[in-house]
C-alpha cells in the first residue's frame, strides 16, 4: 500500500476549493479530491481569511468566515497549527517577501516537509520548496 502524500493547502488554493473551484488547476483539483492524501491548512489561513474579510479584501468570503470549521472539516483537511519552530524559521529565512502569510506558509511546508498547493508564483520561484499548481 502506497504511504499517504501530505500536501499543505496556500490560503487561495483553499478558498478557490470551496467557492470558486473553476479557478484551481486540473492537478491543484484532482489532489484535493483525492481521499487517499492528507490535506492540511495553516492555522495562519484561518487568521488571514478572517482578517481581509474584516478589512474588506475578501468581501465575498463571509460564509467561509462564518462557517470556516465545517468547512475545513468538509473539505477532510487537517489544521495545522503554527508552533515555535514555523515562527522563527518564517522570521529567519533569507527572502524579499514580507507577506507574513506567505512567510508561515512556507516555513510550515518547509519544516513540515510537504508541498504547497499554490498559484503563487513568489513562492514558486523558491528552490528548496515544492510546490504544485
Amino acid at each position: 500500500m502506497e504511504p499517504l502524500r501530505r500536501y499543505l493547502l496556500d490560503t487561495h488554493t483553499f478558498l478557490w476549493a470551496v467557492q470558486e473551484d473553476k479557478k484551481l488547476s486540473s492537478t491543484a483539483r484532482q489532489i484535493i479530491e483525492d481521499v487517499d492524501n492528507e490535506l492540511f491548512l495553516s492555522s495562519i489561513s484561518a487568521f488571514e481569511i478572517a482578517n481581509k474579510y474584516r478589512i474588506g479584501k475578501l468581501p465575498d468570503y463571509e460564509y467561509i468566515v462564518d462557517n470556516y470549521p465545517y468547512i475545513v472539516l468538509k473539505l477532510q483537511a487537517q489544521e495545522l497549527q503554527v508552533n515555535t519552530a514555523h515562527a522563527f524559521f518564517a522570521a529567519k529565512f533569507e527572502w524579499a517577501h514580507r507577506d507574513p502569510f506567505d512567510r508561515i506558509l512556507v516555513s510550515q511546508a518547509s519544516i513540515e516537509d510537504m508541498p504547497i498547493i499554490t498559484n503563487d508564483a513568489e513562492i514558486a520561484s523558491l528552490n528548496w520548496i515544492e510546490t504544485i499548481w
